[in-house]
């Protein structure tokens, strides 16, 4: 079934939630496919990579106007219930080549729900700057071109004024429109899909934001039962730790404390594996620093994503994701706090990744260190951060464009000597939690079809019999993960590996949220089913979980396989550069044990 698509007037009336309906921005047709009949996507990422396997060539470039972008709640994101509150948004990565999957929290995926969608496809490109709108089950597309140049924020302002206070828009800023290559989408300010380059995807196919309008209320087939969970879920608040510390102020993305041990995070392009030498800010630090901390996730009571950046800045911009302080932190030599803040705020509202831009600015600075990058960044200088945010998202000078291309790319553009520095799997820059000292997370990384996630997996520390979180064992075990030494690298830690990936994978492919599930967060695999069964209205098994976890993985893979994706290997640097001192001294990726570790994954 197609419909025209007009300027200003509406593409489509979606009527049910069966089926995805697919803009194509080009012809202006509209398409509506019925998937109900299939089994196990859940309208999540897994039927967005069936429709990107069906219906585009391999070895098409990421901006080609056939290019396919999926843009998702689903079944279960958007509904107002503990971990319910994300959104997927998917394409083909111009920062790695293969399936870039990036996840909003906040409240987008319940607008999408309010307004009548569960799932968006677009394709093509349109002649100019626009902007989609889902309102009241309708689509329609609408002129953008005095928006361009703004930021998310502006951008939010904008489109709100037009269409309500209640709209919900995820927007790109000047860094997508520029296209690049890491630049992220935000949705409602401040809860940015960052990986992977969605932002690009947005520019390149003119398309500067989608904007949910409506009221319709997210169904659910139980809802004394979802009452009851959001119920425990608040009484855990005070039990479980990791929900605590994720609730209370500044929360768990608010670093505070003690250092952290040398080997745990990176520290200048994680080339310095001992002491650091640099502060972890006090709690006190954050006073005054807040925008909001309550109230992101509709429906969730543990408020772990809070607002925080220091005054000057574009304030509703600084949602804080626990890598930003590591990334545009530790890992650049810098330690101030409102340098932090005021760069995160920043990145979110041109629309820029913390993570990769992080990690390309570390590769540039410690380029420039060698001398391989005459006039490059220097570690530790602070007051230079805002202005080279400003020139990578604007491709500003020779510099800024070529740190708008990732480190990878950057390193090939200046030789074999600054190959070594790229820290990077897939083309994409690593997170900041070192892998030498966990090396399941290096595993995670390097396997990780997408490209390397920290929240891919939980961490290795966790399940250690001494440092570990022990009311999270007997979950684990119901999946195979046993207590492990966290720095022990062997089969078994390869084995172990491979359930992490399957479970969270699963809760990727549903659109749960990792941050309130098992096996370390309140929602226990009991829960969780339970949650699942009460909102769609049949039953769900632990299995049913494991299965989606592995058809996505398995979906992943083979289009990474189809597109000629990178290797499944880390950089030299963590197989060669042991950690120097603390608790993990000596830590390091022995080769032959990391691929001892990886057959042991794959099979």
């Amino acid at each position: 079934m197609r419909g025209q698509f007009v300027d200003v007037l509406p593409f489509f009336v979606l009527g049910g939630f069966a089926v995805p309906f697919i803009v194509d921005l080009t012809s202006g047709n509209v398409e509506r496919e019925n998937r109900s009949a299939e089994k196990g996507h859940f309208g999540g990422s897994i039927l967005g990579l069936r429709l990107m396997a069906e219906r585009t060539p391999a070895g098409l470039d990421p901006y080609d106007p056939r290019a396919l972008l999926y843009v998702a709640a689903g079944t279960l994101g958007g509904t107002a219930a503990p971990g319910l509150a994300k959104a997927v948004f998917l394409a083909k990565s111009p920062l790695t080549g293969v399936a870039g999957e990036s996840h909003a929290l906040g409240p987008f995926a319940a607008g999408m729900r309010a307004a009548g969608a569960k799932a968006l496809v677009v394709v093509g490109r349109a002649e100019r700057l626009s902007y989609l709108l889902v309102q009241d089950g309708e689509v329609s597309c609408h002129d953008a071109s005095e928006l361009r140049g703004l930021g998310t924020a502006a951008t939010t302002d904008a489109l709100r004024a037009r269409h309500g206070r209640g709209a919900h828009v995820a927007a790109i800023g000047p860094a997508g429109e520029n296209r690049v290559r890491y630049a992220s989408v935000v949705t409602d300010y401040a809860y940015p899909a960052a990986r992977y380059g969605l932002g690009a995807v947005f520019g390149a196919k003119n398309l500067k934001a989608i904007v949910c309008a409506g009221d319709a209320p997210a169904p659910v087939a139980d809802p004394g039962t979802v009452a009851g969970l959001a119920a425990y879920y608040r009484d855990s608040l005070t039990t479980n730790p990791l929900a605590a510390l994720q609730a209370g102020e500044p929360g768990f993305a608010g670093w505070v404390g003690d250092p952290l041990d040398p080997g745990y995070a990176s520290v200048r392009n994680f080339s310095v594996p001992g002491a650091s030498g640099l502060r972890v800010p006090a709690a006190r630090d954050y006073d005054g620093r807040a925008v909001s901390t309550t109230g992101a996730c509709p429906g969730c009571p543990n408020d772990c994503l809070k607002v925080y950046a220091p005054g000057g800045a574009e304030r509703r911009s600084g949602g804080l994701g626990q890598e930003a302080f590591l990334s545009l932190g530790w890992n650049l030599g810098i330690d101030d706090l409102d340098t932090v803040l005021a760069a995160n705020a920043l990145c979110n509202d041109l629309g820029l990744d913390p993570v990769s831009l992080g990690g390309t600015l570390a590769f540039a600075m410690e380029c420039a260190g060698r001398g391989l990058l005459e006039g490059g960044p220097r570690f530790g200088d602070g007051a230079a951060l805002p202005r080279l945010i400003g020139d990578v998202a604007a491709r500003a000078g020779a510099l800024g464009d070529l740190l708008a291309e990732g480190s990878a790319r950057a390193a090939r553009a200046l030789g074999r000597a600054a190959e070594p520095y790229a820290m990077t799997v897939k083309g994409a820059e690593l997170p900041c939690f070192d892998p030498r000292s966990q090396p399941g997370i290096g595993l995670g990384y390097a396997i990780a079809p997408g490209g390397p996630r920290y929240d891919a997996l939980e961490h290795d520390l966790d399940f250690d019999p001494v440092a570990g979180l022990t009311y999270s064992f007997p979950e684990a075990r119901r999946i195979g993960v046993e207590p492990a030494p966290a720095g022990v690298l062997d089969a078994e830690r390869g084995r172990r590996t491979a359930r992490l990936l399957r479970l969270w994978s699963g809760l990727d492919a549903l659109n749960l949220c990792v941050f309130a599930s098992t096996p370390t967060r309140p929602l226990t695999i009991d829960h969780l089913t339970a949650l699942v069964t009460a909102v769609l209205g049949t039953a769900f098994t632990l299995d049913d979980l494991l299965a989606a976890g592995q058809e996505r993985l398995d979906l992943m893979r083979a289009y990474a396989a189809r597109e000629g994706g990178g290797p499944d290997e880390l950089p030299a640097r963590l197989h060669d550069e042991p950690i120097t001192e603390g608790p993990h001294q000596g830590g390091v990726l022995d080769r032959a044990a990391f691929k001892r570790g990886l057959a042991a994954l794959y099979e």
